[in-house]
């Protein structure tokens, strides 16, 4: 569910932007100025938030961007598998959430972490 939308030209480094149904992070973001007859362009550098895929694209500046919402929660490792178990801090939910190589290497079961959920797809970003 998204709640807001906005212009290429209104996106930040840090912004979280929606495209092709997949969130990304700006990373870094170049604006022109108008032409004499033409629009602005905006060329932005964009990370994934879950596959962690460089993306680099060129939209006008009127181009409209919805905005993912972000859910950050803690967790405590149930299991460390493919997948990671954990139960959530606040409801004692106990979920199946995926996580980069570079974090599970991180992990112990018992350990606390932050997940976020993305519109529905959960991921481990840290431990805490």
């Amino acid at each position: 569910m998204v709640l807001k939308f906005i212009n290429a030209t209104e996106a930040k480094v840090g912004t979280n932007i929606t495209l092709e149904n997949t969130p990304y992070t700006v990373k870094k973001i170049d604006i022109s100025k108008t032409g004499k007859h033409g629009h602005s362009k905006c060329r932005i550098e964009a990370v994934g938030m879950i596959s962690e895929q460089k993306k680099v694209f060129v939209v006008p500046g009127h181009e409209r961007f919805e905005v993912p919402m972000v859910d950050k929660r803690k967790g405590q490792v149930i299991s460390i598998d493919n997948k990671i178990g954990l139960m959530d801090l606040e409801n004692f939910e106990t979920i199946e959430v995926s996580c980069s190589d570079e974090v599970k290497n991180q992990l112990e079961i018992n350990s606390n972490v932050e997940y976020w959920d993305i519109e529905g797809e959960k991921i481990v970003k840290r431990k805490l």
